[in-house]
Formats: C-alpha cells, sequence, structure tokens
C-alpha cells in the first residue's frame, strides 16, 4: 500500500541521480565492515563467538549547483548479511534482544529543496528517512558496536514531510511522520499512518565545532503496526564538540510510553562518548547508563514476540556500559580500510521490584564483556552525519566514515 501510494516520490529520488552536465554534481560510494564479536557470556553463561559483514550500504547524492535540490539515497544490505542480527549486549528494539536488527533494505529515500542564500534560509524535505529527533545516527560515530540507547536516541527509516529554517546559529526543524517501526528488513512504512507522529528540533551552533541540541517527539504506537498500543512521547539534549581531531558528545533521552496524558514507563539514557586522533590512531571511548525494557522471549532467546502486547513487559533493566576503542586507516586506489578493535563491558541491573527478569541468571553473571575487532570498509563518497537534511545540515556532512578521518592528511 505505501509503496504503490508512495512510489512516485521515491521514483523520483533515484531519476534525479542522473547527472546534468556543468549544473549538479553526483556523488556515489559503498562501505560496509567486516566484523567479528566474542561476547562473554552471551546468554546461560556460554562464551558466543561470531563474525559477519555488517553495515553494507550503497550511497548515492545528486545536488543542483549551489544545492537548491538534493537527493539522497541508501540502500542497506543488512537483511541479507544480518538475518540473525548482531551481537550486541543491552541494544534492543524491531523484535531483537541483545543483537541489534539489521535495517531496511531502502533505508534513506529524501529528496530536499533549499531556498535563500542570506542570513535566513529555508528547506523542504519527503521521502523516507531520517526524523528530526535526538542525536546523530551511531552508524556515523566511532564505534562499531551500537550503543544501548539506540531506539531512545534517534528515529529512523519513517516516511517523512519536514521543514527547517536556519538563521544565524539556529536551526529549527519539524517534521510528520508514521509511526510505526519497520518489521522487516524488507517492510515499508503504513501509508494510513503516515502524519500521526510528530517531531520538532532545535540546533544551536558556534564557529567553533560547538552544537547544541533539543528535540522532542510525540510517536503513536511503535511497537503496533496497526496502531492501539502505547504511545512515546520522546525527549533528547546533547552537546556536541568536533575540531582538530577531537569529537565529543553528551546526551540525554527520555521515553515515556502510555496512553493520551497517562505514563506506564519511562526510560531514561546517558551518555557521554569522545574521540581523539594521536598521529594516525583514533581513540575512542564511550560511557552510558541507559534503562531498557525486558520483554516475553521467544523460543530464540535473542528474539521478543512481533508485535508484542502492552502485557509483554515484564521488567525494567538499567544497563551501565563503559566502551574503548582503537582504529587506525589506510588508504589505496580510492578504497579505504580502516582496522580497529573494540571492548566493551555490561552491568545489568533489575530497577523494578518484583521483576520477573533477573540478568545474573539469564546472562550467567553481573559483569558482560564483549571483544570486537575487524575492517571498515569504504570507497567513494560516504554519509557522515546521517539524518540532518537541507539548512540543518553542516559542511561537514561529507566526511569520511569514522575510523577514516586521517584519509585527507
Amino acid at each position: 500500500m505505501f509503496l504503490a501510494r508512495f512510489k512516485g516520490l521515491l521514483i523520483a529520488a533515484l531519476l534525479v541521480a542522473a547527472p546534468v552536465k556543468g549544473s549538479a554534481q553526483v556523488a556515489v560510494g559503498a562501505s560496509g565492515i567486516l566484523l567479528g564479536t566474542v561476547a562473554a557470556p552471551g546468554v546461560d553463561d556460554r562464551t558466543l563467538a561470531e563474525g559477519y559483514m555488517t553495515q553494507p550500504m550503497l550511497m548515492a547524492t545528486y545536488s543542483t549547483r549551489g544545492g537548491m535540490f538534493v537527493a539522497d539515497l541508501t540502500a542497506n544490505f543488512e537483511g541479507i548479511t544480518l538475518e540473525r542480527g548482531e551481537l550486541n549486549a543491552g541494544v534492543h528494539g524491531e523484535g531483537y534482544v541483545d543483537r541489534r536488527h539489521p535495517h531496511t533494505y531502502l533505508h534513506e529515500a529524501v529528496v530536499t529543496w533549499t531556498l535563500g542564500k542570506r542570513s535566513t534560509r529555508f528547506s523542504a524535505s519527503a521521502g523516507k528517512g531520517f526524523v528530526p529527533f535526538g542525536t546523530d545516527d551511531p552508524m556515523s560515530r566511532p564505534f562499531v558496536k551500537y550503543p544501548v540507547n539506540h531506539h531512545l536516541a534517534q528515529l529512523l527509516e519513517r516516511a517523512l514531510i519536514s521543514g527547517a529554517v536556519a538563521t544565524g546559529p539556529l536551526v529549527v526543524e519539524v517534521a510528520a511522520f508514521n509511526g510505526d517501526e519497520p518489521d522487516s528488513p524488507s517492510d515499508m512504512p503504513n501509508w494510513d499512518r503516515f502524519g500521526d507522529s510528530w517531531a520538532a528540533r532545535l540546533t544551536a551552533r558556534s564557529g567553533r565545532g560547538i552544537e547544541l541540541q533539543a528535540s522532542m517527539a510525540r510517536v503513536e504506537s511503535p511497537e503496533q503496526p496497526s496502531g492501539g498500543g502505547l504511545d512515546h512521547r520522546m525527549s533528547s539534549v546533547s552537546a556536541r564538540f568536533e575540531s582538530g581531531g577531537r569529537y565529543a558528545l553528551a546526551e540525554f533521552a527520555r521515553a515515556k510510553q502510555g496512553e493520551g496524558a497517562s505514563t506506564s514507563f519511562t526510560f531514561d539514557s546517558f551518555l557521554a562518548e569522545g574521540s581523539v586522533n594521536v598521529k594516525r590512531v583514533t581513540l575512542s571511548g564511550r560511557a552510558e547508563r541507559t534503562e531498557r525494557p525486558e520483554e516475553e522471549r521467544a523460543l530464540n532467546l535473542f528474539r521478543t514476540p512481533r508485535p508484542h502486547s502492552d502485557l509483554s513487559i515484564i521488567g525494567q533493566t538499567r544497563w551501565d556500559v563503559l566502551s574503548a576503542s582503537a582504529s587506525t586507516t589506510f588508504e589505496r586506489r580510492n578504497v579505504k580500510a580502516a582496522p580497529f578493535i573494540e571492548i566493551s563491558t555490561q552491568h545489568p541491573r533489575s530497577i523494578t521490584s518484583p521483576s520477573v527478569f533477573d540478568p545474573g541468571t539469564f546472562y550467567g553473571a553481573s559483569r558482560l564483556w564483549s571483544f570486537s575487532f575487524g575492517v571498515r570498509l569504504g570507497a567513494g563518497m560516504t554519509h557522515n552525519r546521517m539524518g540532518r537534511y537541507g539548512v540543518a545540515a553542516t559542511p561537514k556532512m561529507q566526511m569520511p566514515m569514522p575510523g577514516m578521518e586521517h584519509m585527507d592528511e
């Protein structure tokens, strides 16, 4: 239904990628990560070791001279390479738990029009992509492993119409979109639910690399595609710095789940991360405290029934996570490679009493460890800071992928 009614916009986003000599620019690229992960323990006091290709993507951007019209297209193939999900302790969402779910094949197809060249500029965007809420998608940040708060701090893969205005250091964005989350990598947003949810974000930037962000969103029944489930009232504030090979981010996110003005559950997240370039090595660290719902598990202990009922939330767990990583970079004939290693320790504990779910019993230990290693691969353009369109974008939107900051030195 959605594809049939929305296909005109999607086809337009594809067709405009044809170059117009002398009046437009086209950039294309591909990226992916060869990844190995050891979780000790993963579940039931068992050590798990797995390897896969994660985040395999093809990207294309078309822009007219001066950037008045831009089309962004991103295809994600995790539905093929990551069907069982990626070991990622604490992460949850879209029917996966302690594994990161695969994203949809059509990850992003957004067209943007921008007007104004003076102190005040306007832009409008439409398509399937990132909602103006929260912080940058983890895919464009230093760590390969996602933080636990991904579904509290970002909203993506929605059909949206958004507008933005930039004046001086301030940018205001608003959007209407569909609340339902994808059910599978091939799923498309439900067209009959388009416009049932909204979001707004205010960003303030300085010329010294400092950025402040505050946003809020009302998401109708994301867990129940047909509607009627708990609504999410979400809020986010963050401070970000990036300059001279240094990066830092601190954020707070909150999601209240309930019906109308009533609140059944509240989930909070605090996260701080940063990285610094030391010669040709990028060193990164992250600390996180995030609360997540515990839902009834399926026969596969890494999956939960979809769609779930409101009664399937059987507890609430707080995850304290510390992570560190190191990476370096190489390039040959426009093919970029960034070997990396990441180490993370997680301490989950129940914060509801009584609780049906006991982390120590389920995992077999009160403290978990994760060891990841591999190499980021990329060629051509990459999307950095995915999800900011039009006047909300910055010149740094087209940077090398994380871990490849030294490529242009």
